[in-house]
C-alpha cells in the first residue's frame, strides 16, 4: 500500500485528488511544514518537516514525499505521474507519447507558471494585495505568466485536455499549479479556455472531497 507524508494544506493536495479519483487505497502520515510551528523543536510539536524521522525518509525536509515498499519519490508532479502509471486506467498515460506529453506538461507548469501563480498567492495571503507595492509585484508577475497561459489557453482551445483528448493526471498536475493565480479575482477571465476547463477540473467530487479536506485542516 502507498504511504504519503504530508498534509492537504501543501501540494500534497494534488496527490490526495488524484488517489481520490483512483479510489487507490493508502496510509496518509501527516506531517506539517516546519515553518508553520512556533518551535518545531519543541517536546508537543507535531510530526514536522524538520523532525529527525521524516528527514530519515526527506533529506530535503519538504512534503509530499511518497513510499511504496522500499522505494521512497518525493516532488508532487513526480508522485502523481508515478501513481497514475501505477494504476493505469484512463488517468493515465495510454503509451509512451502520451507519458512523455505529461511529463513535459508537468515541467512546462513547474518552471513557466507556478513561481509567478504562488507570488500572487502570497501577496494576497500576506494582506498586502490592495498596497501599492503589492499590487506592483503582482502586475508584474501577471506579466511573465501572459506568454505561458496563452500558450496554454492556445493548447486548452485546441485540445479540450492536457493529454489524449480525457481527463488525465496531467489535468490535475496543471490544474493544481493554476490554482495559486486564482487568489487574483479576474486574472484567469483573460484565458477563457483556462477559465472553463479549471471550473470542470474543480467540479469533480474528488477534487471537491480532497477540498474539504483541505478546509477542515487548521490554517
Amino acid at each position: 500500500m502507498l504511504t504519503i507524508y504530508g498534509v492537504y494544506r501543501s501540494r500534497a493536495s494534488r496527490t490526495f485528488w488524484l488517489l481520490n479519483e483512483l479510489d487507490m487505497p493508502h496510509e496518509h502520515v501527516p506531517v506539517i511544514q516546519s515553518y508553520r510551528l512556533p518551535d518545531h523543536e519543541a517536546e508537543d510539536a507535531p510530526f514536522n518537516t524538520l523532525s529527525p524521522g521524516f528527514l530519515s525518509i526527506s533529506p530535503a525536509g519538504a512534503v509530499p514525499v511518497l513510499r511504496d515498499g522500499d522505494f521512497v519519490l518525493s516532488e508532487s508532479l513526480a508522485m502523481n505521474l508515478y501513481i497514475a502509471r501505477k494504476a493505469g486506467g484512463p488517468l493515465a498515460p495510454a503509451d509512451e507519447k502520451e507519458n512523455a506529453l505529461m511529463e513535459q506538461w508537468a515541467l512546462y507548469g513547474m518552471t513557466a507558471i507556478e513561481s509567478h501563480a504562488l507570488a500572487i498567492m502570497f501577496v494576497h495571503a500576506e494582506g498586502r494585495a490592495k498596497s501599492p507595492e503589492g499590487q506592483a509585484e503582482i502586475a508584474a508577475e501577471e506579466a511573465r505568466l501572459r506568454r505561458p497561459l496563452g500558450v496554454l489557453n492556445s493548447h486548452l482551445r485546441e485540445h479540450g485536455h492536457m493529454v489524449g483528448g480525457r481527463f488525465t493526471v496531467a489535468d490535475i498536475n496543471m490544474a493544481e499549479i493554476l490554482r495559486y493565480a486564482q487568489a487574483e479575482p479576474g486574472l484567469l477571465s483573460a484565458y477563457p479556455e483556462i477559465e472553463t476547463w479549471l471550473a470542470a477540473c474543480h467540479a469533480r467530487p474528488a477534487f471537491k472531497a480532497m477540498w474539504e479536506r483541505r478546509l477542515a485542516e487548521p490554517a
